[in-house]
């Protein structure tokens, strides 16, 4: 039986816990420790997960050492493009949230978990997956078939 399960509404609280603490993590955003969009969060995460056939998924681990608590979660979507060759149906996987509680790391759930997304993705037709690394999980990466793009993306805050 498989550790990994998809995530639901009743997990929502978690879900948000283990999202920031990614994003604490990251050099970008800082370790600010603000959750106050937490509470603004909270209706719509819990509407998202209990979409069963939606463009959301997210994965998660129950912690072993905390009822209650998450150990683990991966989430992403699927979205539409216009094809092209490679992908004429335009449909492709956006990884944007990979985050392992910090006593619950190198057990391997992170990498179950992005299996199990990526699986979802598959049987939802995507052409390809995409996802920013982190220079930390770049290996794990790596080791499930990702590659390095050249990234011109840019960003508009609205």
């Amino acid at each position: 039986m498989s550790l990994v399960r998809r995530a639901l509404p009743e997990d929502a609280v978690e879900v948000l816990r283990l999202r920031q603490v990614m994003l604490d993590a990251l050099p970008i955003a800082g370790p600010d420790g603000s959750t106050d969009w937490h509470t603004a969060s909270l209706p719509t995460l819990r509407a998202r997960l209990a979409e069963d056939d939606g463009d959301f998924a997210a994965f998660v681990v129950d912690h072993p050492d905390r009822p209650g608590s998450l150990a683990a979660l991966v989430a992403g979507t699927l979205e539409y493009r216009i094809g092209k060759a490679g992908n004429p149906h335009g449909r492709v996987g956006y990884v944007f949230s990979v985050a392992t509680d910090p006593d619950a790391r190198r057990r391997g759930y992170a990498r179950a978990c992005m299996e199990e997304l990526l699986a979802w993705f598959r049987a939802r037709g995507a052409g390809h997956v995409l996802l920013n690394a982190s220079p930390e999980a770049e290996p794990l990466y790596a080791s499930l078939g990702f590659t390095r793009d050249p990234d011109p993306s840019m960003r508009l805050r609205l």
